[in-house]
This record gives C-alpha cells, sequence and structure tokens, in this order.
C-alpha cells in the first residue's frame, strides 16, 4: 500500500532527528555499504534503465522527447557507472561538513558563544532525465546529514526505483534509517509534498526554468533553484587560435546535452577572419550545426561543409539551450559588448573568454554575473565532480546561500551555541553601559574543539 505525501515527509524528518548523533564515520560506512549494494545489484540497475531507455526511444519516435533528453538517461556506459560509483566513494571521503566552528567569540568570563555548521533538515529534489543524480544527491546528503525525499522525471521512473531500493537496501544495513532517502514517482505527490514545510526545509528543482518557476510559485517552502544552462564562450581579439580550436570545441562536442555545454559563441569583429574560420571548420568537421549572424557568417561562406550545417541566426537562438550539436554565433564590436550580451542573455550558469590578455580576463571574472567565469578553459568543467566536491546536487544559478555546483558545503547551514560556565549562569540584565554594569568582552577565543562537543572543530580560515 502507497503512503500519503504527508506521511512521506513525516518519516523523513523523523529519520532526520534520529540521525543527529551519529558520527562522520557511521553516515561514511553507510555510504559505502550503498556502493557496494550498487555494485552487486548492477544488472538490475542496468535492465531497468533499458526498459527506460526502450520507452524513451519510442516517445522520440512519436515526436514526444527530445533525443538529447535520451541520452541523459544512459547508464550503460562504463565511464558513467563507473564515475556514479566512485563519486560515492569520494563523497564518503570527504571531510565532514557539518560541526565545524566558523566563528567563535568570549563575551565574558565563563560565556562562549560558538557559530557551528550544521544540516539543513529535509530536502525535496526534482530534477529531470539523469538517473544517477539518485546516487548522486543520496550520497550528499547522507554524507551532510540531510533527509532527502526524490523525484526524478517519469522518462527515468524504472531506473531511479531501483536505484532508490538500492540505497534503502544498504541503509537498512547501516545506522541510518531507509526513510533517511525516499524517492516518489508522481507529480501529484510532489504537488502534496510542495506544501509539506512544516516537515520539508528546502526544495531544489533542477532542470528548465519553466521546473524551476512552477516550484518556485508553488511552495512556501524555501526554493534553491538550477535552472537552464545557457553556456557562452567569448574569443577575444587576442586570443591564441590552437587554445582558442581547442577549449571552442570541447565546450561544444564533449556532452552536448549537458546543461554546462557552451550553447552560444561570440567573436570578436578583430578575429573574425582569421582565428573564427578556424573555430569554424573545427566545429562543422564535428556536425556542429552553426547559427550565424551576418558577420560571422560571412567570414565563413568558402567553407566547405555538409549542406545545412550552417545558417542565418534568428534572434531566439541566442536565448535557446539547445542541448545537441548546434551553436549559436555572433560577432561582437568590443570586449564591452560581449560583456553587456552574456549578462542580458546568460543564464547566469558558465560563461569563458579566450584571451592573452590578463587584463581582459581579470575584468571577465569580476564583470561576468554567473555562478562560473572562466578563463581559457571549457565550460564543461562546470562540475562538482570535477571541483573536487565528490559530486553535486546541481548547479545553482540564484545568488544566496550556494552557487555554482552544490556539493556538501552548499548543503549545510549553522547554528549558534552560546555556553556559560558561570556559577549562577548568565543573564543580559548584568550587562549594560551604566555603573556596575558588566561590558562584554568579544574576544576571539582560538580553541580548536567545543569544549562540549567533541567532534566539532574549528573551520580551516584558509578553505
Amino acid at each position: 500500500m502507497s503512503r500519503s505525501a504527508i506521511d512521506i515527509a513525516k518519516s523523513a524528518r523523523v529519520a532526520f532527528e534520529a540521525s543527529q548523533l551519529l558520527t562522520s564515520e557511521q553516515r561514511s560506512n553507510a555510504l559505502l555499504t550503498v556502493r557496494e549494494e550498487l555494485e552487486r545489484r548492477k544488472d538490475e540497475v542496468l535492465d531497468a534503465n533499458k526498459k527506460d531507455m526502450i520507452a524513451a526511444e519510442e516517445q522520440v519516435a512519436a515526436g514526444k522527447l527530445s533525443a538529447p533528453l535520451v541520452k541523459r538517461l544512459d547508464l550503460s556506459s562504463s565511464e558513467k557507472w563507473n564515475s556514479m560509483l566512485q563519486g560515492v566513494t569520494d563523497v564518503a571521503n570527504l571531510p565532514d561538513p557539518t560541526n565545524k566552528v566558523t566563528y567563535a567569540t568570549k563575551l565574558d568570563d565563563g560565556l562562549e558563544l560558538y557559530r557551528v555548521t550544521c544540516p539543513i533538515g529535509v530536502l525535496l529534489v526534482i530534477f529531470e532525465a539523469r538517473p544517477e543524480v539518485v546516487v548522486n544527491i543520496a550520497s550528499l546528503a547522507i554524507k551532510s546529514g540531510n533527509a532527502a525525499i526524490l523525484k526524478g522525471g517519469k522518462e527515468s521512473s524504472q531506473s531511479s526505483k531501483i536505484l532508490a531500493e538500492c540505497i534503502r537496501s544498504a541503509l537498512s544495513r547501516s545506522n541510518i534509517s531507509e526513510d533517511f532517502i525516499q524517492v516518489v514517482q508522481t507529480r501529484e505527490e510532489i504537488s502534496e509534498l510542495l506544501e509539506q514545510d512544516q516537515y520539508i526545509d528546502l526544495v531544489i528543482p533542477r532542470g528548465s526554468n519553466a521546473l524551476v518557476s512552477h516550484i518556485q510559485r508553488s511552495t512556501r517552502i524555501p526554493v534553491m533553484g538550477h535552472a537552464d544552462g545557457l553556456c557562452t564562450v567569448f574569443i577575444d581579439e587576442s586570443a591564441n587560435v590552437d587554445k582558442t580550436r581547442r577549449v571552442v570545441l570541447d565546450s561544444k562536442i564533449n556532452y552536448p546535452a549537458a546543461c554546462n555545454s557552451a550553447e552560444i559563441l561570440l567573436v570578436h569583429k578583430a578575429i573574425l577572419n582569421s582565428i573564427w574560420p578556424v573555430v569554424a571548420e573545427e566545429l562543422l568537421k564535428a556536425n556542429v550545426e552553426l547559427r550565424c549572424d551576418q558577420k560571422t557568417l560571412a567570414a565563413i561562406t568558402s567553407l566547405d561543409t555538409v549542406p545545412g550545417l550552417i545558417k542565418p541566426s534568428k534572434p531566439e537562438d541566442y536565448e535557446t539551450e539547445f542541448l545537441a550539436l548546434i551553436m549559436a554565433v555572433k560577432a561582437v564590436e568590443s570586449f564591452d559588448e560581449a560583456v553587456v550580451f552574456i549578462n542580458s542573455h546568460s543564464s547566469h550558469h558558465t560563461d569563458s573568454i579566450l584571451t592573452e590578455s590578463k587584463a581582459n580576463a581579470s575584468k571577465f571574472c569580476k564583470m561576468i554575473d554567473s555562478a562560473g567565469t572562466f578563463v581559457n578553459a571549457s565550460t564543461r568543467f562546470a562540475d562538482g565532480l570535477r571541483y573536487g566536491f565528490g559530486t553535486e546536487v546541481g548547479i545553482s544559478t540564484g545568488r544566496t546561500h550556494a552557487r555554482g555546483p552544490v556539493g556538501l558545503e552548499g548543503l549545510v547551514i549553522y547554528k549558534y551555541l552560546l555556553r556559560s560556565g558561570a556559577e549562577g549562569g548568565h543573564v543580559v540584565g548584568e550587562f549594560g553601559m551604566g555603573a556596575g554594569k558588566k561590558r562584554y568582552a568579544h574576544e576571539a577565543i582560538s580553541m580548536m574543539k567545543l569544549p562540549f562537543e567533541e567532534d566539532a572543530v574549528i573551520a580551516d580560515a584558509s578553505a
């Protein structure tokens, strides 16, 4: 018998509260058990994934689903499967993000104040297509001490179901309740869960702008948005041709269906007849369709190519996440025009500049309002695994709490702990500016551990 949304939310809250005294070692051991279970049941997972793939391909043939989405579903490649498993191990081996003291001060003799990192609580994560996200998010949630309720796209329902079964089975053999990680399947369940602000602390939707906007309008629970990846590469006038060719090509063709794949290419007018034709030729050899404005189109008319790969661009091309071998190309008169264009068309995900000018590189990183600003590097590096986070919940394009790839540190908040060691305790009435009143000491505390919390450590200020 299926449980109601409120029962799911309640059980997640109970599991979260019951986990608060678990040690970092216990959480890491639970993750290693999850990996073992996934390895043991690999054939079951891939069989379920194959069913999702067959159903999705039928939807593509019927014109009801996009081909790039199907590619995101596939777990069968050894690289993708092994990367998923390695992500679990990497997260298990990362330092515990909780119980770190980030501020400590002495208010008075025997009165100490500490700011300490702690889990957010219960997460509701809604994502589209990629089934390995179930494992990625579950790993981060377990390590950071957050319970999680997950909802994948209907296209990955079979895969998500078996992956969740593996995780819950592993947790049942650990110190963590299996209800710490739960998966729901229907939109109706999500609609009801979005009303459970008493039990759920944060919603993380990852997918299209339409999905994120819908979730934000539908709940009182705080939302950490992960919107489209409309990434741009700008070829500056001082760019190196060989470096540019490599970086632009990788940004587009390494994995076109990913949110960190480049969709827009800006070309400085000074290199329209030098570097741009070389880059265009490489992209065309890789079967990338180029949708060009008048100036970039005129510069490559002499190139031999497959008919139909070069087209005049339309205004909407510069606002479209293609997730395919398509790139919108535009010439700009100056560095400043490129910055204005990116900031007005970007989804604020990741943008990169190709330049040999240190001044322009510095200005680009400061002026571009995106979660990732890169210099002479592929946009595809925007990823929690590549950043060393083990894996990621998603890439947040917002401006509060967490931005960019959201790993463990993005899944903790903090609380203030105040401890009095005085015989009679401390009261505020003793302090003030008048005669006989105490003054606050406000002296930094340098001890490395809380006096009443053995596992808490002072955060490294250089981290």
